[in-house]
């Protein structure tokens, strides 16, 4: 088991109250695979350093999870066919940490 940080770009026409609901639909992937959903963190309506899909804003929610390296993968793959997901980024926090102290 790893553990991940999941970051999820939101529709911003989605209903906010409709966002906590959705995401864990998505994370029973994760729990389904033996993982755990440690932290869910609805960030909200932010603005967007560039367009994506002709839109300015987005939902920010980022997830921290533990599973297996095929389960995240699931995940992402589940994500990514979801219309309402405008991007996704899944990193491992381990990784990042090493990276900052190397350089």
């Amino acid at each position: 088991m790893r553990a991940y940080e999941l970051m999820t770009l939101i529709d911003p026409e989605v209903d906010e109250r409709t966002v906590q609901p959705t995401i864990e639909k998505f994370l029973t992937v994760v729990t389904n695979g033996g993982g755990t959903v440690d932290k869910i963190d609805v960030w909200g309506r932010r603005r967007l350093a560039y367009d994506i899909q002709k839109k300015n804003e987005a939902i920010y929610v980022v997830v921290n999870f533990t599973a297996e390296p095929a389960t995240a993968a699931e995940l992402d793959r589940q994500l990514s066919l979801s219309e309402m997901i405008m991007r996704t980024k899944i990193i491992r926090p381990e990784d990042q940490k090493i990276t900052a102290e190397q350089a």
